[in-house]
């Protein structure tokens, strides 16, 4: 085996390097490793297409997996320079969102450590979702050029090029590709498409550009602004060349391996990441018949080949797009999906499960559920829901092909890289094997009755919250009280998620601090942390953040409030700022409205990093609750069932609670009062008070005097230091279960069938 040596490729001494010299001899290092490494081989291979791959940063990542961290670190040191300083010089590629992507990323390392072949598939985005700034307390969207100038990228450039045809236009696609190393074994690749012709130049304001000009604006950001008809077309034709580049690659990857594709499903498996990839059905099988396929077997053959994940009950996340779209964008896949639509007309009555409805509109779940083999949930409670009323109609039909895969994290970057102090702690106490085998991690559990070991749980839990001080002061100048309670919520932006509950607790809990009397004020200040980006079209949530923003600026102001409660927002969450705050974390807020929130990964990571949960019994934290029993874990709200209930009944009324509870409206006016609109904009605020008080759909007030009564508890066994490292000790200990390792397992064994 290679001795790899950073000096050899720096050609000159490290210490004199720049550190746009080291950083770029140090991936030249690491993809020499991969490639050293080899590649998962064999004769049938994974597809797995998404529109998202939030990848983070991989230097680290990948000196971890190839077994050089500790050397390469020893070598800089050794030069007097930092690995963690070309860690933060590295760039985040910005190729993904939100959970999605995260656990697309996830499922890629897992399938590499598994020596499974594998193919992730998506888009080369030159300037991502965006990059968040906040002026006058709002969110700002700019580009985020995340491929920097003189700085080499993980993504290379293939050979490879296909032809898309649009109804208006032809693109040539280029395909990049990025390592994607196992951990201590062979790669993987994340394949990503792009066209020449992209041009960054159109972009004239913020993140705003002309968006017909589909050569040049292809793969420009990902989600573009669907506000208007442009900006839907423009996702169709994101979508369609996402889908196509898929199919051409595959079919030309199988033929390459033998496949006569009558046999595809025997060398292909093609995993559907929600439903944005949809269109690789009616694609595949145009393709098929080009090739001389009949269509009723070109069906059969795509069935075999295709699985589908559900991530959502949400309806406006089950992508709905007009038939005339799809005619503008790519005519040819029409007729393909006209046919599908007098299949199933053919079998089945219920307007429900037809793939065309009468307004013309093409539902791609449905494509997706009809025409592949699996419709797998992503937790056990999503799973039966999707089974039991929203998805209930195919359930009736297709009851073999539902099932349950719990999603999972890769505990190399979740803990390993993001939390060293932990992993030596961990490492010391049970080894290592708990790295590739994570439910080892149940070792720990009888040192929740030694002292010593919780006092070092706790020691690490400290110096992280110094970290992550450290972190944010420099990233946006905010100080925050390592000595405080870190209180965090972290996802992206949306009412069903409920930061605005976070939000009403967070204005209660200083209005009540203005009427304490000085022995009665708390032991323990409270930090409260989110992070989150709300998509740019996305008024309500873009509301809540200023809201936040401002109600920070107001306690910031207050001489005695301040000392105990402080309400910080992240600027610019991704990747990075997640590896520096989830291990600094206390509570982990998992409060979306029950039933709405399909698993979350979040819960997961933070749970991991000995963090304890404060959560409504929905998606996974119904799998968390289970495994480390309700002593360790703190769950308030009204239970799924109820919310379905009330939906359907449709009997809800905000006004009632608002009118019931003192508190509850203090907190919603405080919304508009004057020291609010003194830091903020009265449009945004009354907007958002006028949304709680008149609709609130996602019903944060029903939940509200739960939720403050439940945090109140938490709050207070936060004082018992010993007691709450146990807590966490438990957490810790029971986490392994969500190990992507174990989901992609499940999808290996269940579905793929790769070995």
């Amino acid at each position: 085996m290679t001795e790899f040596s950073l000096a050899s490729y720096a050609n000159k001494p490290l210490a004199e390097c720049t550190e746009l010299e080291l950083f770029n001899a140090l991936l030249s290092l690491t993809k020499d490793a991969a490639a050293e490494k080899g590649y998962n081989q064999g004769k049938k291979r994974l597809y797995y297409i998404s529109a998202e791959f939030l990848i983070g940063k991989l230097l680290s990542n990948n000196l971890i997996n190839l077994g050089l961290y500790d050397q390469v670190r020893a070598e800089l040191a050794e030069a007097g320079r930092d690995l963690a300083e070309l860690e933060e010089f590295e760039n985040e590629p910005s190729l993904g969102n939100g959970g999605l992507g995260r656990l697309a990323a996830c499922f890629l390392d897992s399938c590499a450590t598994l020596g499974l072949p594998a193919s992730g598939v998506g888009l080369a985005y030159h300037c991502g979702l965006f990059r968040q700034s906040f002026d006058k307390n709002k969110q700002y969207e700019s580009p985020d050029y995340w491929l920097r100038w003189g700085q080499e990228s993980w993504m290379r450039r293939t050979p490879k090029h296909y032809t898309v045809n649009f109804g208006d236009l032809s693109v040539t696609s280029t395909m990049y590709q990025i390592d994607v190393t196992g951990y201590h074994s062979q790669c993987d690749t994340l394949n990503l498409f792009d066209v020449d012709t992209v041009d960054e130049r159109v972009i004239k304001n913020r993140i705003n550009f002309d968006k017909s000009q589909v050569a040049k604006n292809l793969t420009l950001f990902l989600y573009p602004d669907d506000s208007d008809e442009a900006g839907r077309i423009l996702r169709v034709y994101q979508e369609y060349f996402m889908v196509s580049n898929a199919a051409q690659l595959m079919l030309d990857e199988c033929v390459e391996r033998g496949s006569n594709l009558h046999d595809l499903a025997q060398y292909a498996a093609v995993q559907i990441n929600d439903t944005h990839p949809t269109m690789v059905i009616p694609e595949l099988i145009r393709l098929l018949g080009e090739r001389g396929i009949g269509f009723d077997e070109a069906v059969s053959i795509v069935r075999d080949t295709c699985a589908y994940t559900n991530h959502t009950i949400l309806a406006e996340a089950l992508e709905c797009w007009p038939l005339g779209f799809i005619e503008r964008v790519a005519p040819q896949l029409v007729p393909i999906i006209e046919q599908l639509d007098a299949f199933v007309r053919g079998q089945y009555e219920d307007d429900f499960v037809q793939v065309i409805d009468k307004w013309q509109n093409v539902h791609m779940a449905n494509i997706d559920i009809h025409f592949s083999h699996s419709v797998n949930g992503v937790a056990a409670l999503h799973t039966k829901i999707l089974e039991d009323s929203e998805l209930a109609p195919f359930y009736k039909i297709y009851p073999e092909k539902f099932n349950n895969k719990t999603n999972g994290i890769t505990f190399r970057r979740w803990m390993v890289e993001c939390n060293p102090g932990l992993n030596k702690l961990v490492s010391g106490k049970i080894g290592e094997g708990w790295k590739t085998d994570a439910e080892q991690l149940e070792q720990l559990l009888p040192l929740a009755d030694d002292p010593a070991f919780l006092a070092q749980l706790d020691q690490v839990k400290r110096a992280n919250k110094q970290t992550f001080a450290a972190w944010l002061a420099a990233h946006q100048g905010t100080v925050v009280d390592p000595d405080s309670v870190f209180d965090v919520q972290s996802k992206r932006l949306h009412e069903y998620k409920r930061q605005q509950l976070n939000l009403l607790w967070a204005i209660r809990k200083y209005q009540r601090l203005q009427m304490l009397e000085a022995d009665e004020l708390p032991k323990h200040k409270v930090t409260v942390i989110f992070g989150a980006k709300a998509a740019p079209a996305y008024t309500i949530a873009k509301d809540i953040i200023h809201a936040i923003i401002c109600l920070g600026k107001v306690i910031e102001a207050d001489p005695v409030a301040s000392k105990y409660l402080q309400v910080v927002m992240i600027e610019n969450y991704n990747v990075t700022a997640a590896q520096h705050l989830i291990p600094a974390a206390d509570i982990s807020e998992q409060i979306s409205l029950a039933s709405k929130e399909a698993s979350g990964t979040s819960n997961m990571k933070f749970m991991l990093n000995g963090a304890i949960t404060l959560g409504t019994m929905d998606g996974a934290n119904v799998e968390i609750a289970d495994l480390v029993g309700e002593d360790n874990i703190y769950t308030f709200g009204e239970s799924s069932d109820e919310v379905i209930a009330r939906y359907k009944r449709g009997d809800y009324n905000p006004r009632s609670y608002y009118e019931k509870d003192e508190e509850l409206a203090a907190a919603v006016d405080f919304l508009t009062s004057d020291a609010m609109l003194a830091q903020g904009d009265a449009t945004n605020l009354n907007r958002l008070h006028d949304e709680l008080l008149n609709k609130d759909w996602f019903m944060t007030f029903p939940d509200f005097a739960d939720y403050c009564t439940t945090k109140a508890q938490v709050l207070k066994d936060y004082e018992d230091r010993e007691a709450w490292q146990r807590k966490a000790l438990v957490n810790i200990s029971k986490a392994g279960y969500f190990s992507s390792d174990r989901t992609i397992a499940q999808y290996e064994k269940d579905i793929w069938h790769l070995r």
